[in-house]
């Protein structure tokens, strides 16, 4: 007998239906899994029969054929195991009244429900990766509703306008569409409530000077750009890096959902977990490899970069990342996207990220320090910096230099702004941003402008274009840069609460261009 399943997979960070047909004929017994199965999916047979016998349902000793459509399009992960179960017992009847019309009160019908699980030995269902996705996927469908493991079911329940079922056992999926047993149903309400935000154990008030490197911060964070700090060990650089989560503005729904479902297909939103109410922070070691920054594999997954996704990817000692891993950032940091191409599939993982970056001036890191003395030689100190090259160093927004801090201003009482406050004045900042971007999806704030967006949002005054023009000649500033400088004065102005760009903003904007100085 042949019965019909629906289900899902998960390409990149969209779904896709995948149709399990189940073939129960007499024969020897086997069990056979067509339509490009990867080894997790051709292992779970084993945990197929397990589940079921441990279930007390009955294992057809039989010739079973179970075809994964579409066929042409490879297979991977668990989360096939609870769907295929599943088609076994209704084609072998053991889902009394399965497949027929039913009511509210009646049998509810296998067509009606997208199915996704792993199961255990013992009949259990596991958690899978990817729920947010298919739920999405099963309500672009049209489906009525999607049966996912119990612990995925806040994950999946942010979705609105399909049920979200939630399963803890084979046992209870076939009382379901046997006789109509109800399964816990996740409300949006409470998914989106259910990852509260995160308790910061860092405040930029605990910094205690630097009030250039942190107002540079503050710009970075109000208008999402990328940002380099240069300065000597010791000076602070590290330490103002990880407080930048703590002025960033909330996420927007959009946002959280994007995000959100890139950490469900990485596998590392916690279990019970819904909307990510906080953006992310991702600060991996300089001995990272090339895949595990952009992503890729075999079954591509997402990097960094992605990973970091509306939030911050924090490079330390930027210099000593190998220079193929540093010149990977490129695409990302210009089209807010990755692109992982292999000979069997091409996914694009969305990467719309704040890069926050700290170096050296040179190896020993004392380069034009007045205090200490720099044990480099010309030639070492060239070497040093040539390993940034330019069109990656052309990419970030905003340079500032981060000198050692003089002891009266550590040894002082005096605090700085918390977070609280600066993060309030980012907010009203993207708040404006926001609102100017109303009608064009998929920008969220000043950095994420295109050239076209440029003439209607970067008014300047006659006095500001003058300095500008200026700066173009004297720093031979390149059409990106001069772009930057344009977006960074757009933010500075947005928190001054500025409609245009005036000869103050630009000033400031065209002072975080040091590295650009520098070369002249």
């Amino acid at each position: 007998m042949l019965a019909r399943v629906r289900s899902s997979a998960v390409l990149g960070i969209d779904a896709y239906a995948v149709e399990v047909e189940t073939d129960v004929v007499n024969g020897l017994p086997s069990f056979a899994t067509v339509g490009l199965p990867h080894g997790a999916v051709k292992e779970g047979r084993e945990r197929v029969n397990a589940a079921i016998t441990n279930s007390q349902l009955e294992f057809p000793l039989k010739r079973i054929t179970v075809n994964l459509a579409p066929a042409d399009v490879r297979k991977g992960g668990s989360a096939f195991d609870l769907p295929i179960a599943i088609g076994i017992l209704a084609a072998t009847e053991q889902l009394n009244g399965a497949g027929k019309t039913s009511t509210e009160s009646d049998v509810a019908r296998l067509d009606d429900y997208v199915v996704v699980g792993e199961l255990g030995l013992e009949g259990d269902v596991r958690p899978i990766r990817g729920a947010l996705c298919i739920a999405a996927g099963a309500r672009s469908a049209g489906v009525k509703g999607v049966i996912v493991p119990r612990a995925n079911m806040a994950e999946a329940g942010v979705v609105e306008g399909v049920q979200v079922l939630g399963a803890e056992s084979l046992r209870q999926v076939v009382e379901f569409f046997a006789r109509g047993a109800a399964l816990p149903r996740a409300r949006p309400a409470d998914s989106a409530a259910s990852h509260p935000r995160a308790v910061r154990t860092v405040d930029f008030a605990d910094v205690r000077g630097q009030e250039h490197a942190k107002r540079a911060l503050e710009v970075a964070a109000a208008g999402a750009h990328n940002l380099l700090m240069v300065g000597p060990p010791g000076s602070g650089k590290t330490m103002l890096a990880r407080r930048l989560p703590t002025i960033l503005p909330p996420m927007t729904p959009e946002e959280a959902i994007e995000t959100t479902k890139l950490h469900s297909v990485a596998g590392l939103l916690p279990p019970g977990c819904g909307l990510l109410s906080t953006r992310p922070f991702r600060a991996p070691h300089h001995t990272i490899s090339d895949a595990g920054l952009i992503g890729g594999g075999s079954h591509p997954r997402p990097g960094e970069v992605s990973l970091a996704h509306s939030g911050v990817l924090f490079l330390d000692e930027l210099p000593e990342f190998r220079k193929n891993v540093l010149e990977v950032l490129r695409q990302p940091l210009e089209d807010g996207s990755v692109t992982i191409s292999r000979a069997a599939v091409s996914i694009t993982y969305p990467s719309r990220l704040t890069l926050a970056a700290a170096m050296n001036p040179c190896p020993c890191g004392y380069h034009g320090d007045p205090r200490r003395s720099c044990s480099c030689t010309p030639l070492a100190v060239e070497r040093y910096l040539s390993r940034i090259s330019g069109p990656l160093l052309d990419r970030i927004d905003i340079h500032v230099e981060v000198p050692a801090v003089p002891h009266q201003e550590l040894s002082c009482d005096r605090s700085g702004s918390p977070s609280e406050a600066i993060r309030e004045r980012v907010a009203a900042a993207r708040r404006r941003q926001l609102e100017r971007f109303a009608d064009r999806p998929g920008l969220f704030a000043n950095a994420h402008m295109g050239p076209r967006d440029l003439a209607p949002d970067c008014r300047a005054s006659s006095a500001a274009d003058a300095l500008l023009k200026s700066a173009i000649v004297k720093l031979n500033l390149s059409a990106r840069a001069y772009h930057r400088v344009l977006k960074i004065g757009r933010t500075i102005a947005d928190l001054a609460g500025a409609g245009k760009i005036e000869a103050a903003h630009v000033s400031e904007a065209i002072q975080y261009r040091t590295l650009d100085r520098r070369s002249r």
